[in-house]
């Protein structure tokens, strides 16, 4: 009865991707400024691409590699399973492609648009994210409703699920390596920028004399434009196939040692699998309706605009959720009471509005905690770091209690949903898994608005290194602050749906392999809990130890040029820094550095699994539950400290260049691999676990 909703998933993807072409048009028509302008942003566009294209030729081999391992390992699913991780892969790989494109061509747009005012930029920088943000979610809806269309449902194939997951795989793998390896490029110039520009040198930020500046733009590109959008394409994705997968662990009768697809599906198997599909493609649709209604409008806040779009289309999606379920299950007789499994729909999306808001309130100059630090700055950068330590950890309260009551209340709707029958419990988990896609059913706009964030950003570099008027950088300046506060928004999305996406990976994971009950008394689970609790510090480490060498590599190469090129510091007329430098130390040392930490994700896994299937249950539960923690603390302190910068470099306790100033930007300089290398990394990290241990659970039995 409803085979024709991969089809219409397959219509709203190609809708998102339209879209994502005509903004692109748009922006491309914009204005880009005068010769100087346009010189500075083919700088970042060079080195952005050129590091895209060498990132992407590392991953490459991992993924081959990986493609090669499923195909000797998994011969159920061979050809399929390696075919579908290279094209989630290869989708995700291209929407980062497309989307840092035209991120690189809206920065020296909207700079040149702020000379007309704020109403004329914020939609143009819109736009260049909107592009980003539904080639994200228009190629991951693609490529999930093409994989179930074709392994599903024509060719039928054996273990047509696992193969699915495998796509999620594929998109994981790209997401991961692209979040470290953008991580540590960003704030190796970042750091090294701030440190030897702002507080040896006392130069403003994005100052043409200052060395690093183009790397530290380029860096806002690759970590996060084509990162953050690899890290929600993967999450959309998982998102999508965790419930489908999970359906035909439950209701399916299914094992990933058996033939698992018949002839003829019964209407539960049948609803079960495709209503997230449903959901992804009423997502996509209301997000299209609300790109269109972010528009530059004098008289209201530019947070109310930007945020309008993404408003109109989580509304749009909670009603017709509600009113899907109540269709596409009203005729299913073992759900007794339909209209409950949309309800889990509504609750993610409002779980993950007020896990953003939640990031919002820490991260935002607009609230007490970001405000007490920076007055804590007037006391030196030790207390500011305390500080920011103790914001961060608090600020985990409030995401916890909200994911719980997101898994706890979808859970009890599955169970109303299937009330007084024997599925009731398989009703619950399935519902919790629905509150993954319902946080992510937007992840078009979502995108949009985040990637907004580091083009304004690039906007305002570009309108500094160019010497345009004072008011241009002020217009430029809110806009950035006013991405900062985005970003961390999306943050909270990504790490909120990662926890909720991780348990419906880690419960189809327990019943692929047969495990019905974790018993915590048991040795081999316990050993399995420490080693999960210990992966996810020690990847934070790893990857925070290298931005540091990084960092060291760069301001080492700052302080140089400082030094041996007469005039440089001094702004002489003619002389130019070496840019090219800087951007190659950012670029080899964070594809030389992103190596390990990533096959962590992989090898960790594979390894305590062969050892024992409970022990691997263990590790994931440990690394899930550590690993959210670590995400929101690191996210929200590292957020925390760079707006407490900012809004002294507002004019507030002295001002730039004020010891209250120094101590801000140390504090940034600590928090820079907190919110954008370790702790957006690490929900990837645990989404790759889980569906790692889901596709190799065969090999495991």
């Amino acid at each position: 009865m409803f085979e024709f909703i991969p089809y219409l998933a397959i219509l709203a993807a190609i809708g998102g991707l339209l879209l994502a072409a005509y903004f692109a048009k748009v922006v491309n028509a914009a204005d880009p400024g005068n010769d100087l302008m346009q010189e500075i942003a083919l700088a970042i566009r060079d080195g952005a691409m050129a590091f895209l294209r060498r990132e992407y030729r590392a991953i490459a081999i991992f993924v081959v590699a990986l493609s090669a391992i499923i195909f000797a390992v998994l011969p159920t699913i061979r050809p399929w399973g390696s075919l579908a991780v290279i094209l989630g892969a290869g989708f995700s790989a291209i929407a980062g492609f497309v989307g840092m494109r035209i991120a690189t061509a809206a920065n020296v747009r909207t700079a040149q648009a702020a000379r007309r005012g704020a109403e004329a930029a914020l939609p143009l920088a819109y736009r260049g994210g909107a592009v980003m943000g539904f080639s994200v979610a228009g190629l991951g809806l693609l490529g999930i409703a093409l994989a179930y269309l074709l392994f599903v449902q024509i060719l039928r194939v054996d273990d047509a699920f696992q193969v699915v997951a495998t796509f999620g795989l594929g998109g994981s793998s790209i997401a991961l390596f692209a979040r470290i390896g953008g991580g540590i490029y960003t704030k190796a110039a970042d750091v090294g920028a701030d440190l030897v520009g702002k507080v040896e040198a006392g130069i403003p930020e994005d100052d043409p004399r200052n060395p690093a500046t183009i790397a530290d733009n380029v860096g806002d590109n690759v970590g996060d434009v084509a990162g953050m959008g690899a890290d929600l394409f993967e999450s959309y994705a998982g998102s999508i196939v965790a419930p489908m997968v999970l359906a035909a662990l439950l209701f399916g009768g299914v094992d990933f040692t058996t033939r698992v697809v018949s002839d003829d599906f019964t209407p539960l198997q049948e609803t079960t699998f495709l209503f997230p599909l449903f959901i992804g493609a009423i997502g996509m649709f209301a997000s299209i309706l609300g790109a269109f209604l972010v528009r530059g409008r004098q008289g209201k806040s530019l947070s109310s605009q930007l945020h309008f779009g993404t408003n109109v289309a989580m509304v749009i999606t909670a009603v017709a959720g509600v009113a899907g379920a109540a269709w596409m299950f009203g005729g299913v007789d073992e759900i007794v009471n339909p209209i409950w499994l949309g309800a889990p729909i509504v609750l993610g999306l409002g779980a993950g509005y007020l896990i953003g808001f939640t990031s919002e309130y820490y991260t935002s100059d607009h609230y007490p905690p970001v405000k007490k630090l920076a007055k804590q700055a007037e006391t030196g950068p030790a207390t500011v770091i305390i500080a920011g330590i103790a914001e961060g950890m608090i600020s985990t309260v409030a995401s916890v209690v909200l994911i719980s009551g997101a898994i706890g209340g979808s859970y009890w709707f599955g169970t109303l949903a299937f009330s007084g029958t024997e599925l009731e419990a398989f009703g619950g988990l399935y519902a919790a898994a629905l509150a993954a896609i319902g946080m992510l059913a937007t992840t078009g706009a979502v995108v949009a608005v985040d990637a907004y964030g580091p083009i304004s950003d690039n906007a305002g570099g570009i309108a500094e290194m160019a010497h345009m008027p004072p008011e241009v950088r002020a217009i430029t300046d809110s806009l950035d602050s006013l991405g900062n506060t985005t970003a961390a928004v999306a943050k909270g999305f990504a790490i909120g749906s990662a926890a909720l996406t991780a348990l419906a990976l880690f419960r189809a994971y327990t019943a692929a392999v047969g495990i019905d009950v974790i018993d915590l008394t048991a040795v081999e689970v316990i050993i399995g809990l420490f080693v999960g609790a210990m992966l996810t510090f020690a990847f934070a480490a790893l990857t925070m130890k290298s931005v540091g060498r990084a960092a060291q590599e760069m301001i080492v190469e700052v302080r140089r040029q400082f030094k041996e090129i007469p005039g440089l510091r001094e702004g002489r007329e003619g002389v130019k820094a070496e840019y090219a430098k800087c951007v190659d130390i950012s670029t080899k040392a964070s594809l030389r550095e992103m190596i390990l930490p990533g096959s962590l994700a992989v090898v960790v896994p594979l390894a305590v699994g062969l050892f024992s299937e409970e022990a691997l249950g263990g590790l994931l539960a440990g690394a899930l539950v550590t690993g959210f923690l670590l995400a929101i603390f690191m996210a929200n302190a590292g957020g925390a400290w760079d707006n407490a910068k900012k809004y002294i470099e507002a004019g507030n306790h002295g001002g730039k260049g004020s010891d209250a100033h120094h101590a801000a930007v140390t504090g940034d300089t600590v928090g820079d691999p907190f919110k954008d290398t370790s702790g957006p990394a690490m929900n990837i990290l645990i989404k790759v676990m889980t569906i790692v241990a889901l596709v190799f659970a065969p090999v495991f039995i």
